[in-house]
């Protein structure tokens, strides 16, 4: 079936090029995801995957895979997406003043806002629908993988990859997520399997120590479990009730807080504790509405705050968060631009 449409389709016919290349869409989204660290970056990139897949045809010539084709071409789009962009820190004198977490204040003035933890390096990170997900036909990693395929596309995983060299992070993508062998990822790559061995050792290294120093390595909680919608359950009541001690208790003591593009981030429960305490809180039903979603696998909500001039409750983002048995060690805001990736609308019908 695939040589018949591969024929078919290097005569020029384009049906049969979509339906070659179509079973692997998803991935291929997915895979771009994960180097870039950004959806749109990732949509626009894989676009531009299919135009030389399709402007290629004539050289391929089948010694691999379309599939090992197909990502061969994608994570080299995506080298030279990286290698292209340069992707810094603003200074804080940049940082716009925009609805945040929790409540949906506002961030608080220089003066009043408590010293972050630290300032992000991965600015540009946004949500990955799980929609996207389910659309897989098959989420397996191959024989070489290290990481699991739940695992590989959470948000800790995606933030820790943004930090590695280009080559460095496809190497680490392409072996530990995907499991190609270290022969077939030379190949890929055009480089030697040495090269591609020394890479994966520093790229291995450097993921140690990202994600030791962001978090200890704990268990997620199984999606849709009993304990996952217990806690959600109580996250929500704590968060529309505007109540930061409660907030705080259902947090581990080494959580985090982020909000890209905004560069501070908040780690521990009492830093977390004088970021919540000192935004702007809105005195009436501040977030009315936390309409359920999921990114990244996790738990996540789109967020709806009042206007007090219309009483018409309006996105104020999309909220991600990461639990654990024992309890929420993650929190990250998005801003309104992506909730329409999950369905999101822009208004939502009021509730007090």
């Amino acid at each position: 079936m695939t040589d018949n449409l591969l024929q078919r389709a290097r005569s020029g016919d384009r049906d049969a090029f979509a339906a070659l290349v179509e079973p692997y869409r998803g991935e291929l989204q997915l895979h771009c995801y994960r180097m870039l660290g950004s959806l749109q970056d990732a949509e626009d990139t894989l676009q531009e995957v299919l135009l030389a897949a399709w402007m290629g045809l004539e050289g391929f010539e089948g010694r691999s895979s379309v599939r090992t084709w197909l990502h061969r071409i994608a994570t080299n789009r995506c080298l030279n997406a990286l290698r292209t962009t340069r992707r810094q820190v603003p200074a804080e004198s940049a940082v716009p003043s925009v609805p945040r977490v929790p409540s949906g204040p506002s961030v608080p003035s220089a003066a009043a806002r408590p010293e972050p933890s630290r300032l992000g390096e991965v600015l540009w990170l946004q949500p990955f629908p799980d929609l996207l997900l389910d659309g897989l036909p098959d989420q397996n990693p191959g024989p070489e993988a290290r990481y699991e395929s739940r695992e590989a596309v959470s948000l800790a995983f995606v933030t820790a990859v943004q930090v590695l060299p280009p080559n460095q992070r496809a190497v680490l993508i392409l072996r530990d997520v995907l499991g190609y062998r270290a022969a077939e990822t030379a190949e890929l790559l055009g480089l030697t399997e040495s090269a591609v061995t020394s890479a994966l050792k520093r790229a291995r290294a450097t993921m140690e120590a990202v994600r030791s120093d962001d978090r200890p390595d704990r268990p997620a909680l199984a999606p849709g479990s009993p304990e996952e919608q217990e806690l959600a359950d109580r996250f929500v009541a704590a968060f529309t009730g505007d109540d930061v001690s409660a907030l705080v208790a259902l947090m581990t003591d080494d959580a985090w807080v982020r909000m890209p593009p905004l560069p501070f981030e908040y780690h521990g429960t009492e830093a977390i504790a004088r970021f919540f305490s000192a935004t702007e809180v809105h005195p009436a039903c501040p977030v009315a509405r936390m309409l359920p979603t999921r990114a990244n696998g996790q738990p996540a909500w789109g967020l709806y705050v009042r206007d007090t001039a219309t009483g018409v409750l309006h996105g104020a983002g999309v909220l991600v968060a990461a639990f654990s048995p024992e309890g929420v060690s993650a929190l990250t805001h998005f801003e309104t631009t992506v909730a329409p990736w999950f369905g999101l609308p822009r208004t939502a019908p009021e509730l007090c």
